[in-house]
């Protein structure tokens, strides 16, 4: 580091802010350190910073291991952004997001002296145990419960549902009915009322909810029970997956999407574009909330702020060509 400063014609703190992303540089002389650090090949010690400050440049995130497209995508995308800030990501899956398993994945996560850390916590349980989380940890919560006084980073489940809810009531169906995720999931509940609260504001029947688990065979069986039902002429499913399930069941009862039923999910994954027909639904915007995160979680390290914080991020509607107006 003081052979760069001394190449850079600086001094050896300006260097150090200059890594450390301090915003008090000019930025003639962060390009002018950034050249030096160029031209020598300078890399710096992680282990011995380590040692000084007691911290690693390594964010420590707990997550369900899980395959599903929402967590999966949030934790990519978060990997993503950690990297682009010079950080490291170790990640600790846990089978169940339950008091032991949390605890265990915090300490696991403290013995690595990671700089602070981020639970994907989209369940009632792990709400729960994230209560019993050491205070002098730094920590973001993605997708926790929005009711808690913590730092959180969050989908807007809620105006998602209502958006793709309104859109099927605007298409003219007299009502929609909802296919909902496992109800121990804050992501489905969040849904469901926002799906309620479309029905109702619009003075709309509110039937009664299927409950399912997030797969595509949990849609298809949820799907068969709905395609009998001559009323249903509109279903929102809590994701794709789900409503894809729903799109065979109706096809081989012989009602045609979206000549008899309107389909809309939720998540947007690569293939709802491809599906028969093409799939409306909500998009999340994972890397938006993966940046959030991030700025969040950075800022809790550097200031030590320990109090609440919200950043809620609102999805946007994907029309495509599953929602049309009824037939009859």
């Amino acid at each position: 580091m003081t052979d760069v400063a001394r190449l850079a014609g600086v001094s050896h703190q300006t260097v150090s802010r200059v890594l450390n992303g301090h915003p008090n540089v000019r930025e003639q002389t962060r390009l002018r350190v950034r050249a030096a650090i160029e031209e020598l090949g300078y890399r710096p010690n992680r282990a011995a910073r380590a040692l000084v400050t007691g911290q690693t440049q390594l964010i420590g995130v707990v997550a369900q291991n899980s395959t599903l497209f929402g967590p999966a995508s949030l934790l990519a995308a978060f990997e993503l952004a950690a990297a682009a800030a010079g950080f490291a990501v170790s990640v600790r899956r846990v089978r169940v997001l339950d008091r032991p398993s949390i605890a265990a994945a915090v300490e696991h996560h403290r013995d690595q002296r990671v700089a602070g850390m981020v639970v994907i916590a989209p369940t009632v349980s792990a709400n729960e145990a994230l209560a019993e989380v050491p205070a002098d940890v730094p920590l973001v919560t993605v997708d926790g419960d929005s009711g808690r006084d913590a730092a959180l980073v969050t989908v807007d489940q809620e105006a998602g549902a209502f958006a793709a809810t309104r859109h099927l009531l605007d298409a003219g169906h007299q009502t929609v009915w909802h296919v909902s995720g496992p109800p121990d999931w804050l992501d489905a509940a969040g849904r469901v009322r926002g799906w309620q609260r479309a029905l109702e504001d619009a003075g709309a029947e509110v039937p009664p909810v299927t409950t399912a688990d997030w797969s595509a065979a949990a849609g298809y069986r949820a799907g068969r029970m709905l395609a009998r039902v001559p009323d249903v002429t509109a279903v929102f499913a809590a994701n794709d997956h789900l409503a894809l399930g729903i799109l065979r069941a109706m096809s081989e009862r012989g009602r045609s999407v979206p000549g008899e039923v309107s389909i809309a999910g939720f998540d947007d994954v690569p293939e709802s574009a491809y599906f028969i027909p093409p799939l409306t639904t909500v998009r999340p915007d994972f890397d938006a909330v993966a940046a959030e995160t991030l700025s969040l979680l950075l800022n809790r390290i550097s200031s030590g702020d320990t109090g609440p914080a919200q950043r809620i991020i609102t999805p946007r509607l994907v029309e495509r060509q599953s929602v049309a107006a009824p037939s009859r």
